[in-house]
């Protein structure tokens, strides 16, 4: 582990936003582990931080605007697009399907990067993406600050964490048996 996954996986920790127990994600799957990135967002220093970090891992991308999903991505979103000097947009969830509302617009050829707090299967990432090409723009990347994927999700852009944990998941039907053993709660995103 590097010095800079380290210092992550300790922003985490100090903010108790990696929490162990039994956790029905987003996607579906079942862990034990689940990074709750809310309560890294309570505090700006931290938000600040990993943004810092973030961006030091991106390539030098040419972009217009930082678009994030709702509601994960909110924070982290907006202090990559602070930093940046970019202008910020988000999606948010319409009966579970992410949409772009609240007047915002995506010029023809709008350079976009969108950024994501976990991925797991990538699945709204992968929405985020998909409306910017639906909105004439040209997503350009995608940066996330956990990648949870073990190297299954993948875009057609590049996708860039900030760290990738590989904590296993499973499907309900085939938890382990200390798993079965605890409740399982859904904490949000």
């Amino acid at each position: 582990m590097t010095e800079n996954q380290e210092e992550v996986i300790n922003i985490f920790k100090d903010a108790q936003a990696l929490l162990e127990g039994h956790f029905i994600l987003r996607s579906g799957l079942r862990s034990q582990y689940y990074f709750q990135c809310a309560q890294v967002g309570q505090y700006m220093d931290k938000v600040t931080r990993l943004a810092e970090l973030l961006i030091q891992k991106l390539p030098n991308l040419e972009i217009d605007t930082v678009l994030a999903p709702a509601m994960g991505g909110l924070v982290i979103g907006q202090e990559v697009a602070r930093q940046l000097k970019k202008r910020y947009i988000f999606v948010e969830k319409v009966n579970d399907v992410l949409e772009l509302r609240r007047g915002f617009k995506i010029a023809p050829g709008e350079k976009v990067l969108v950024v994501e707090d976990v991925i797991t299967r990538g699945g709204r990432a992968q929405e985020a993406i998909d409306i910017v090409k639906n909105q004439g723009g040209t997503p350009i990347s995608l940066a996330v600050l956990v990648d949870r994927s073990q190297g299954k999700a993948t875009f057609e852009v590049p996708c860039t964490s900030l760290v990738e944990l590989s904590f296993p998941t499973y499907e309900p039907d085939q938890l382990p048996e200390h798993l079965k053993a605890i409740p399982a709660i859904k904490p949000g995103s």
